[in-house]
């Protein structure tokens, strides 16, 4: 895969953070890139009578005034209509040791990382004169048939994420926190007194096995949105 190629319509890949992948005494100089994009089709809110855009201000409540930029604070709900301030320097002074380096913590099987923790996905490229650290730690990992467990500060957020190898592209996901992750005992309470049949639960495996195959995504399209497309045309 090479990064730096067109994308379908000439878009090319951006980085949008350079750092590094460290783990013991290695460092891996590299670049950040997003790997999915959301083609989800957008609108814009207009004015029916003159088809103008709508606008969005920002308006203080209580003394119903428009508001600037430089005008608005953030603040944290602490009780019901109670506010605790937050400045630019109080962020300043939070302490984030893993910044723009990828700190790899440990090494794990995939199948021990559950698919809900997984968040976004982001490939990682190698700086110049970093392809052979690159290449190793690749090859290290195929072999050993592992993934990384690393932390990552991205946008002011400290995130947990996993290191893994993709058509030969170190790829980088960062993780929901396992609080971060809802509790879904209470859903699933009444199916744990349903009563099986052996002979239902065969009939449902075969019908699983009849409908296996391999995971082929390109056969996939999202047929809604291509109809919306041709509506839009």
């Amino acid at each position: 895969m090479s990064i730096g190629h067109p994308l379908e319509g000439g878009e090319q890949l951006r980085s949008i953070w350079k750092g590094s992948v460290s783990f013991g005494l290695v460092t891996i100089p590299v670049r950040l890139y997003t790997a999915t994009e959301d083609k989800d089709v957008r609108f814009h809110m207009l004015h029916k009578t003159d088809g103008s855009r709508v606008e969005y201000k920002k308006f203080c409540a209580d003394e119903q005034v428009e508001l600037q930029n430089d005008e608005i604070a953030k603040g944290f709900e602490y009780a019901k209509g109670q506010y605790v301030l937050i400045e630019d320097k109080d962020f300043e002074s939070i302490p984030l040791s893993t910044s723009h380096a990828v700190e790899i913590m440990e090494f794990v099987d995939l199948p021990e990382v559950d698919p809900i923790y997984f968040q976004k996905s982001y490939y990682l490229e190698p700086q110049e004169g970093a392809a052979k650290p690159y290449a190793l730690l690749r090859e290290a990992m195929q072999r050993a048939n592992k993934i990384a467990l690393a932390k990552v500060v991205l946008r002011d957020k400290e995130h947990l994420a996993t290191v893994r190898v993709h058509d030969d592209v170190l790829v980088l996901e960062t993780l929901f926190y396992p609080d971060e992750v809802r509790n879904p005992r209470e859903l699933v309470e009444d199916t744990k007194k349903a009563a099986l049949n052996e002979k239902e639960v065969q009939m449902a495996i075969n019908l699983i096995e009849a409908l296996a195959a391999e995971f082929e995504p390109e056969k996939y399209h999202d047929n809604y949105r291509e109809a919306l497309l041709e509506v839009i045309h």
